[in-house]
């Protein structure tokens, strides 16, 4: 199982909130996860139930039964920035004089290929770091990367930085964060939903990524509705079986069959209904199909009503144990 798990999705299809199982769900056996956001939506803070998540790793949520743990750290371009120049500059004050003077963030600004070397290079830093034992400090790192439109451009931080800097530090970070990214240590995931165009997304969104070099992982598919009609009654729902409903609310007790009562007047909405789920069906069914032509593992995740809260969170996390995801 990759080290570095890149959680990215078209907006609006839950991919925070993938994330945040999947790191629930790598969290087992004494394992420890860091999940890592760099939007700065503090996303994660409100699907935990959290205060705000400041720039310094801090533990969040157990894994069930309290054997793994869960980090979560929301990183900051300027904060980085600021790491960044200490660590290979050395400067110190100077540099939260910069910061004051409004510098640091005029130079992630101006620079967005410096923003994404740094948001990425923390995450990858935070995969490599060991302890004092020489055992890494984290079991698995789980990223909340940006959209599907733009992931590739941010993990792809190598052709960013060559219009920044062809050699010194900022290359050679460059170099290691790529070298971390492209490796089988490293992979992307794209979470969807059953709809035409969060799965074109997806399926483009994995052409980009393989041209670039970057690992492909799984495709999740997030918000699945349940079938509440078999096959026979899938396809005969379209048509008009109005006698034959009204009688059978009748005798459920729901009023005369006759023109006018109220078992006969429930007949249209509840055909209706039919009708349209049967049509979502044949969508997603469609929807699958182009899904399963990408030579990509996916799996599905259910819907679990209006919101998420923690206990959602945990029981995607259990789904995802369940299908072999986070193994």
């Amino acid at each position: 199982m990759s080290r570095l798990q890149v959680v990215s999705g078209k907006g609006g299809t839950g991919k925070t909130t993938v994330a945040a199982a999947l790191a629930l769900a790598l969290a087992r056996e004494g394992r420890r996860t860091l999940l890592v956001e760099v939007e700065g939506r503090q996303g994660l803070a409100q699907l935990f139930g959290a205060e705000a998540l400041p720039y310094e790793e801090r533990k969040i949520a157990v894994a069930p039964g309290g054997s793994g743990e869960v980090f979560a750290l929301a990183i900051d371009a300027e904060r980085a920035l600021l790491d960044y120049l200490q660590m290979f500059y050395k400067l110190g004050s100077a540099g939260r004089a910069l910061k004051k003077l409004g510098a640091i963030d005029f130079a992630t600004t101006i620079a967005p290929g410096l923003r994404d070397v740094l948001l990425t290079g923390k995450a990858c830093e935070a995969v490599r770091r060991k302890d004092k034992a020489g055992r890494y400090v984290y079991d698995h790192v789980i990223m909340d990367a940006p959209p599907t439109g733009r992931i590739t451009r941010f993990l792809n931080v190598n052709d960013e930085v060559a219009g920044l800097a062809r050699f010194g530090p900022i290359h050679n970070q460059a170099q290691a964060v790529m070298k971390v990214l492209k490796s089988p240590e490293t992979a992307v995931h794209l979470v969807t939903l059953l709809e035409e165009m969060p799965v074109q997304e997806t399926a483009d969104g994995i052409a980009e990524l393989r041209e670039a070099g970057l690992p492909v992982g799984r495709v999740v598919v997030n918000m699945v509705r349940p079938h509440h009609l078999d096959e026979d009654t899938l396809r005969t729902a379209a048509e008009d079986h109005r006698a034959g409903v009204a009688k059978a609310l009748s005798r459920a007790g729901l009023g005369g069959a006759r023109r006018g009562g109220l078992a006969e007047r429930l007949v249209d909405p509840l055909l209706r209904q039919a009708a349209e789920h049967a049509g979502r069906v044949e969508l997603e069914r469609a929807q699958r199909t182009v899904l399963a032509g990408l030579d990509v593992p996916t799996y599905e995740l259910p819907l679990l009503g209006a919101g998420m809260d923690l206990g959602g969170l945990y029981r995607l996390a259990k789904e995802l144990r369940k299908q072999s995801v986070a193994e």
